[in-house]
């Protein structure tokens, strides 16, 4: 079934009213928001499920692993079938395999059944959706990518938010089981009925009258792959990934060594309330970058933002034993780290064209998979083999750096040649 059999079996009424790119961007919105909890609130399961399977943390960790490893390697099939079939059929599928991911775990008792039900399903469904969404966001607003891509990426970052405070409380009342199965069918439900009005834009809508979408109409992945510019992208979101999954998957245990997790801030406890202010800071900064690299280049808002978050690191490690500052400065650290998830899948579609977008950016989002792996376990055994936090931050500050003058001196003019030549 192609995207246009099933564009066809829709009302004329209904496909004009979802021609509009801002019922689009909605739609997507809430596509992101509905599949967010798996990986931010995975936490959350953790105790209990340690508590059932009698099994170490680690263990239980190579969950999350899973998860985002599938989501992220597997992206540039899942992107090449949603361009192939179309977004509708695919994040259809990728809502429903994600709160099967769900109701299927409440029902296994072993971690071998977590790791295929929750890592295994929950991962490729996701990933469907994660990249089908970016995908389609770069085709309907082809003069204002940058916004578009933030404004879905953040539906990412914010989704989490509406469903922590519900699903710790339904834990606490009733069970990691009966939790896992409502919200299972909640959030595939939300996500399959948002999926259905979701279309690709009409050749006329899609065309892009700028010189750069007219020098790179489309190039396809195996052309993509064989271009520097494109390898220097996926170093440098490799590198931004490592020092953003680095903070996510280590925080708890570097706050508790510089003697801040517990510290009460503003009447609470540093570690959540800082947790709480990244999950903000880590939205709000994907459209606002966007819209700026829109504007102002997509290199030059590379620069600033990477810049921001090495400075940010830099004093976060300074001030480590201040709880205030420790609070304040990890909302700047994901301020300028958040917005990867906007720059780089528009700057990617202004420099390789719109028709393989979603594959391409699958190939691109895999760097978020090395990232989860450097900044993860990498990370833990440097920290385990000099027993200190210092040689972690000051590697990360270092690919932030690098990352910002990349931007600048290299990529920027590569990339402008590149679409010249093209």
């Amino acid at each position: 079934m192609t995207a246009a059999t099933i564009a066809a079996t829709v009302p004329p009424e209904q496909t004009s009213f979802l021609k509009s790119k801002w019922i689009q961007l909605l739609l997507g919105v809430v596509c992101m928001m509905a599949i967010s909890s798996p990986q931010y609130v995975w936490a959350l399961f953790t105790k209990p499920l340690l508590g059932e399977l009698g099994v170490e943390l680690a263990t239980l960790q190579v969950t999350f692993s899973i998860l985002i490893v599938l989501q992220t390697f597997f992206s540039p099939f899942q992107g090449y079938l949603v361009d192939r079939f179309g977004p509708r059929l695919l994040l259809s599928i990728g809502a429903i395999l994600t709160g099967l991911s769900w109701i299927l775990s409440a029902q296994v008792h072993s971690v071998v059944g977590i790791y295929l039900t929750y890592g295994l399903f929950g991962g490729l469904g996701t990933g469907i959706v994660y990249v089908g969404i970016v995908g389609l966001m770069v085709r309907w607003f082809p003069s204002s990518r940058g916004f578009a891509v933030g404004m879905v990426a953040a539906g990412y970052g914010f989704g989490a938010i509406l469903t922590t405070f519900p699903i710790s409380s339904t834990l606490a009342s009733s069970g990691y089981q009966h939790t896992l199965t409502v919200f299972g069918y909640i959030i595939g439900a939300v996500g399959l009925l948002a999926a259905q009005g979701l279309r690709m834009p009409d050749a006329v809508i899609s065309a892009v009258k700028t010189a750069v979408a007219q020098a790179s109409k489309g190039v396809a992945p195996k052309t993509m792959l064989k271009t520097p510019v494109f390898w220097l992208m996926f170093a440098m979101m490799t590198m931004m990934s490592t020092s953003g999954l680095m903070v996510i998957s280590q925080m708890g245990a570097f706050a508790k060594d510089f003697g801040v997790a517990n510290a009460m801030v503003w009447g609470m406890a540093a570690l959540p309330l800082a947790l709480t202010i990244d999950r903000v800071t880590n939205g709000l900064t994907r459209p606002l970058f966007g819209w700026i690299s829109d504007r102002y280049g997509r290199e030059n808002t590379m620069f600033i933002a990477f810049g921001l978050e090495a400075i940010a690191m830099t004093g976060w490690l300074y001030f480590r034993n201040d709880p205030l500052m420790f609070v304040i400065l990890s909302g700047i650290v994901f301020f300028g780290w958040g917005e990867i998830f906007s720059l780089f899948p528009s700057t990617l579609t202004d420099t390789f064209g719109e028709k393989y977008a979603t594959t391409n950016y699958g190939f691109l989002y895999m760097a978020q998979g090395v990232g989860s792996i450097l900044g993860g376990p990498i990370a833990a055994l440097v920290y385990a083999s000099t027993g200190s936090w210092l040689p972690v931050f000051g590697l990360m500050i270092l690919l932030d750096a690098s990352a910002a003058l990349l931007a600048l001196f290299v990529l920027k003019p590569m990339r402008a040649s590149y679409l010249k030549n093209a």
